[in-house]
């Protein structure tokens, strides 16, 4: 199968999403205020999301909990003034949570908050938006306690595989033991189990699949490459960085350019992020339960192979198969295409981490899944097969969250 969507699929999904997101919701009240309360409270997340080291799937963890909590609160139509209670609504909610989760963010969030709230006139709506967002998100924090996302649970010890061809073995330069071995027992929103759409086996090691996958990145991926050119170069080193804040900009640009009630715009958030958790399990499931080496283990190791070939950007310390990085653009383009349509209304430019000073433009979703397959064969740190099973991963468990989506509202 190839990177293009599955005939019919994709029609349904957005169908059944949409119907989620819109359901009893009224329309949009007119602005009372020029401030877009869900752009404040989107960059506000982002900014304590950025504080400290934590696991990337923790981080969406936060994102997904405090924006659901969002989306539940800003549903109901209470009397008074509608857009003062939602604001307040959605601000509480995400302050309330964010502020449990990343507590060192605590003093930026309460500034965040009084911002807020100093702008929404005093009065019964303010207070009751207020309240209910608290409730909403201590109710999600009590649900999500102890679900194996915290950053001990996603890394533990992991003994390293026996040695042997295609097991996977710690990598060069510093030989790390396995990280993300444990978001594999995590406990998912809406998945039933980890392994509910774990991919088959990778390609036979004598398979003509994997002769030409291992020969691609022998060529393309390597430091010294002569193969690869300079646009090849900068496309792997943009999409290096982590998938969480090169995607941070993909889908604040989503949030601008969605119109309708907040309730709706603050689903979009909360699904997004509720899909990327779930695929990380689905895809931390996947790589322990195949153990594949990376290209480079193999590659120093083959019969035929260069002992001294070193990819152009270092490995990650975790299986290859799937790849990660294509697992998250997968989940995050099925959700994006399927809630807001193919195209963006329009074009929106993101930065990277890994690239300081580089900026890329897109008009739709799917480009950068496509970017980040060839990225990381020419980083020299994953096969194209596990790129693309990687993308068909990600939108499978995308698809699933979508289809399931009403669990979280009811």
């Amino acid at each position: 199968m190839t990177l293009s969507n599955r005939p019919g699929w994709r029609r349904g999904v957005t169908v059944i999403a949409a119907a989620v997101l819109v359901a009893g919701l009224p329309a949009a009240p007119a602005a009372a205020t020029t401030t877009d309360t869900a752009l404040e409270w989107y960059d506000a997340t982002a900014a304590a999301v950025a504080t400290g080291t934590r696991p990337q799937v923790t981080n969406n963890r936060a994102w997904a909990v405090s924006w659901l909590a969002a989306a539940r609160a800003t549903r109901t139509t209470p009397a008074g003034n509608p857009r003062h209670y939602r604001d307040a609504a959605l601000a509480t909610a995400v302050h309330t949570t964010l502020s449990a989760l990343i507590p060192e963010g605590a003093v930026a969030l309460d500034t965040a908050l009084r911002t807020t709230l100093d702008r929404i006139p005093n009065g019964r709506a303010k207070d009751r938006g207020a309240a209910i967002g608290s409730a909403e998100a201590r109710s999600l924090l009590a649900q999500r306690t102890d679900d194996g996302l915290d950053p001990a649970s996603v890394n533990p010890a992991y003994p390293n595989p026996e040695p042997g061809p295609g097991n996977w073995q710690p990598t060069p330069p510093s030989f790390s033991p396995a990280q993300q071995a444990g978001t594999r027992s995590a406990r998912p929103f809406l998945l039933d189990r980890p392994d509910r759409y774990r991919p088959g086996p990778p390609p036979a090691l004598t398979s003509e699949r994997y002769r030409a996958d291992l020969a691609e990145v022998r060529a393309y991926g390597a430091a010294d490459s002569t193969v690869r050119t300079p646009q090849q170069t900068d496309t792997a080193t943009f999409w290096l960085g982590s998938s969480l804040t090169l995607y941070t900009g993909i889908l604040r640009a989503a949030l601008a350019q969605s119109t309708g009630p907040v309730a709706g715009r603050a689903s979009l958030v909360a699904l997004f992020h509720v899909a990327l958790v779930d695929t990380q399990i689905a895809t931390s499931d996947a790589k322990y339960a195949h153990l594949r080496w990376r290209p480079v283990t193999a590659i120093q190791a083959d019969a035929g192979g260069d002992p001294a070939w070193t990819p152009l950007h270092t490995t990650p310390a975790h299986p290859d198969y799937p790849s990660g990085h294509n697992t998250y653009s997968g989940a995050a383009e099925q959700v994006l295409t399927a809630l807001l349509g193919p195209k963006a209304r329009k074009a929106y430019t993101i930065t990277s981490p890994s690239q300081p000073g580089a900026t890329r433009t897109y008009r739709d979703w799917q480009q950068p899944t496509r970017e980040n397959v060839d990225a990381r064969v020419w980083s020299g740190i994953h096969t194209r097969t596990a790129d693309e099973v990687g993308v068909r991963l990600g939108r499978d468990v995308a698809a699933h969250t979508l289809r399931t989506a009403p669990r979280l509202f009811r």
